[in-house]
């Protein structure tokens, strides 16, 4: 299948650095109700954490994820950064949820005929709860939200950039979204292909705002499903030769992955749907203990000693 044929259905994931793995783990699966479905190293970096939430077995589409780096110092939201990422919860549930994030800020507004609200976890990342009729998905049953309020998934993420023109057209003329409508300096797209589930994407167009700086609190990159290995190559060979410079193929144990970064600077990266969280573990157990993949597994004891530790209770 060739790329013009517009294959990305929408978000895969979304990563970002918390300097807390403690705090997150608390945050992500006590308060907001996401299941830990993988408790593992950053294979690029196994001396620090990479964690993993969605909904019961984290779904392409539902998974959060975070790079732990102790420590790290706050970041700056900011262009060119995903600066918002927003959640699917039923229109009905906006009340249940306010209530329950008002230790943390949340604000109450209206975008595009959706009650949204606004908020921050404990590293200070910009995210959003967005009630719709009819979300899409299944959110986990066993967390500490009720079924009819929790999270279904991804609604969109809010990409803040300089000038968005140039992100537009990668959007729309290479990744098959399609213009959906705007409202003042934010301009809605939607994946070309799928049944709508975590397809948006909100551009906003921010010249004289102070530019982002990483760091905790702060987006590392956001992922777009294809669903295989054949259609991401198609991809990573179209995207190549449009001049953009992206990665090899990156094994992730859990999906395989390229990068490139788009002309704002935001990194972006196309993830394959399989094999998915259950290929090293069962799913009734998923996110209960440390995984490894096969290559580090013989550096367990040495990784697992400079590793802070932490509580998983934290996740029921």
């Amino acid at each position: 299948m060739a790329a013009n044929e517009k294959t990305l259905a929408g978000l895969h994931h979304v990563t970002a650095i918390t300097a807390d793995a403690q705090k997150n783990i608390d945050f992500y699966s006590g308060v907001l109700g996401l299941r830990l479905v993988k408790f593992t190293v950053n294979f690029d970096d196994p001396g620090s954490y990479h964690l993993y939430y969605g909904d019961t077995t984290g779904r392409p589409g539902t998974c959060m994820t975070f790079f732990a780096w102790a420590g790290a110092h706050r970041g700056r939201i900011g262009p060119p950064q995903v600066s918002v990422t927003a959640f699917a919860v039923p229109r009905a549930a906006i009340d249940f949820w306010f209530k329950r994030l008002q230790e943390h800020s949340a604000k109450k507004i209206e975008r595009f005929g959706d009650p949204v609200l606004e908020f921050s976890d404990p590293d200070g990342l910009g995210l959003e709860i967005v009630g719709i009729p009819e979300p899409k998905g299944k959110p986990w049953t066993d967390g500490p939200v009720p079924t009819d309020h929790a999270i279904h998934g991804f609604h969109s993420v809010t990409i803040s950039e300089e000038g968005y023109e140039e992100s537009e057209k990668l959007l729309t003329e290479v990744m098959g979204f399609k213009p959906v409508g705007g409202e003042q300096d934010r301009f809605r797209y939607r994946a070309g292909v799928g049944d709508g589930f975590a397809s948006l994407v909100d551009l906003r167009c921010i010249p004289g705002a102070r530019r982002g700086e990483l760091g905790a609190g702060v987006v590392h990159h956001v992922a777009f499903r294809t669903p295989d290995d054949a259609q991401q190559e198609t991809w990573r060979k179209e995207i190549a030769r449009l001049g953009y410079n992206i990665s090899p193929v990156m094994d992730r144990e859990y999906f395989h992955s390229i990068y490139y970064r788009e002309p704002g600077g935001v990194l972006f990266e196309i993830a394959t749907e399989n094999p998915g969280f259950t290929v090293d573990e069962p799913v009734e157990t998923l996110g209960t203990k440390l995984m490894l993949p096969p290559w580090m597994e013989s550096h367990r004891a040495q990784i697992t000693r400079i590793l802070p530790p932490v509580r998983l209770a934290g996740a029921k």
